[in-house]
């Protein structure tokens, strides 16, 4: 296996999908570093030569924020939002649907398993 910025991908899939692995990395951007650093598409892992491999490493490390770094970031501006008690920092906060989704039906994504609540019980008449 290939080791790229801490991540082991896998030998057997083209570059391309191979790099999807890394956090960060998606199809176009994956293509976009094959296309920057002279691999070919279609060539597999595990046919990269050591040379192609630290042209790829070196590329991603110089160019691109991946990883603990890019997920560091995203919790940075969340935690940013909720310290300035913006709409978007209360439902980040509270577990709701941010974007203005319903909850009355669905947004069970966020909000979890269901936590079912039991009616009162009505008072029986002798």
């Amino acid at each position: 296996m290939a080791r790229i910025a801490g991540v082991d991908i896998p030998d057997n899939k083209i570059g391309e999908v191979a790099l999807t692995y890394i956090y960060g990395i998606g199809r176009s951007t994956a293509r976009k570093i094959l296309q920057e650093t002279g691999v070919p598409f279609n060539l597999k892992v595990k046919d990269w030569t050591d040379e192609q491999a630290t042209k790829i490493r070196n590329y991603i490390s110089q160019n691109l924020k991946i990883e603990g770094e890019l997920r560091a970031e995203y919790q940075m501006n969340i935690k940013r939002l909720i310290d300035i008690g913006c709409y978007r920092g209360i439902r980040h906060a509270s577990g709701l649907p941010v974007r203005g989704q319903r909850t009355r039906t669905n947004a069970r994504t966020r909000k979890g398993k269901r936590k079912t609540v039991a009616n009162k019980k009505k008072a029986t008449k002798k």
